[in-house]
């Protein structure tokens, strides 16, 4: 890999969340590609870090080492056997910890597969649950958030009840995005709901092992993601519809307070603090990849199937726009060891790029079947997806990261 660093410049830029114009401008043609196919030039405008990799990095494998969930509809009362899998986190000695939203229950493996432990149970009590969200580790304990009872509870690994933290109970929505968000070995975000300008609006709020570490972030839109959903009313009803390949923001806290964030139609991932001023800048060059006819009209499919059930439905915009090209990012994540995870869109098939904790392109690896709305979790040397089979079982698959697949 080669690495240039540029010098400064002036600073005095007025702040704007993706530098579009003065970012434009790169350290020059001299920056060569190293042996393994990455050049990453550095440079830095007005105090901010731009981060431009280029080239074909190293590929990299997810081998599978255990997958655990039932083999059979008449799997019951097996450890295998699960409800609704939201959440999974990897914590100490190996272990493996299932949130089960159905069972209210959390179930702990190794990594072999075998059955350690199981504990929770439906209620309001201690060690009990109602809305069973989402695991992490921080420190020494396990974090579940619920927003059936309203609270944060801290466990011990063996399922011990350490206490609990208040969030907004009655929340709902995707796991994915109502969850924790681990950026450290002892720090994950939750997502919560404190009173703003405008009334409630969605933030981040940092826990670790102690308590709440004071960091909030607030959940950020942008006026260039307007449009991604089409609205349609008819009687008896509203239906929403996404609009397939429109740009849309994707973000996700990081450690220490700031916050990772693009918009999907351009490879620019900025990293900002909570006040809003941008510190680094990640850029990578690929390129653009048209929609086919066959993509737009199966991506399409659902709306078009509603027109023809409702030909007097009124919808706002009356029929999606085809984007002139595909986004480039799915969804981005940060492990808790610093290093950001990409999904990036291609026709061949979408792949995870990696980035260390500079912004510097690592490694490509394919990506692995994930159910919908499913976020995965990340260790230093392991991935834990939730996957959902062809009998509407959930399955979770445990895969080791191999550079250079080896």
């Amino acid at each position: 890999m080669t690495t240039r660093l540029c010098s400064e410049t002036p600073s005095g830029l007025a702040q704007s969340l993706f530098l579009a114009t003065v970012l434009a401008a790169g350290c020059g043609p001299d920056a060569v590609p190293g042996g393994d196919g990455i050049t990453t030039a550095v440079d830095t405008v007005a105090g901010v870090i731009r981060v431009a990799n280029t080239g074909t990095p190293p590929q990299w494998e997810l081998t599978r080492v255990v997958s655990i969930g039932p083999r059979s509809l008449t799997a019951v009362e097996s450890p295998e056997e699960f409800g609704r899998v939201t959440s999974a986190a990897l914590g100490p000695d190996g272990a493996l910890f299932i949130a089960d939203d159905v069972n209210d229950e959390i179930k702990v493996f190794g990594l072999d597969g075998a059955h350690r432990r199981t504990f929770g149970r439906f209620g309001e009590g201690p060690g009990e649950f109602s809305g069973l969200y989402s695991l992490a580790w921080v420190g020494d304990r396990l974090l579940t958030l619920d927003f059936g009872v309203g609270r944060i509870g801290e466990l011990s690994a063996e399922g011990a009840w350490l206490g609990q933290r208040d969030v907004p109970s009655g929340f709902t929505g995707s796991p994915s995005q109502l969850r924790f968000f681990p950026v450290g070995p002892d720090e994950a975000f939750a997502a919560g709901l404190r009173t703003g300008p405008a009334g409630l609006e969605l933030v981040f709020v940092g826990h670790d092992s102690r308590g709440v570490t004071g960091d909030t972030l607030s959940y950020m839109r942008s006026p260039a993601a307007a449009g991604s959903t089409i609205i349609c009313r008819y009687e008896g009803g509203i239906s929403a519809f996404e609009v397939p390949f429109r740009p849309r923001l994707v973000q996700h806290p990081g450690g220490g307070g700031v916050m990772f964030v693009a918009l999907t139609d351009a490879y620019r991932i900025a990293v900002t603090r909570g006040d809003g001023d941008t510190l680094r800048v990640i850029e990578r060059t690929l390129p653009p990849e048209p929609v086919s006819d066959e993509e737009w009209a199966a991506a399409n499919q659902a709306f078009e199937e509603f027109r023809a059930d409702y030909p007097d439905a009124s919808c706002d915009p009356r029929r999606p726009d085809r984007p002139d090209a595909k986004p480039f990012i799915a969804a981005l994540h940060v492990a808790p060891d610093g290093r950001l995870w990409v999904e990036v869109v291609r026709t061949a098939g979408n792949r995870w790029e990696l980035f260390d904790v500079k912004g510097r392109l690592l490694a490509s690896l394919p990506v692995r079947p994930q159910k919908e709305r499913a976020a995965p979790a990340f260790g230093s040397e392991h991935m834990v997806t939730i996957r959902r089979d062809s009998l509407d079982l959930d399955h979770v698959d445990v895969w080791r990261i191999d550079p250079g697949g080896r």
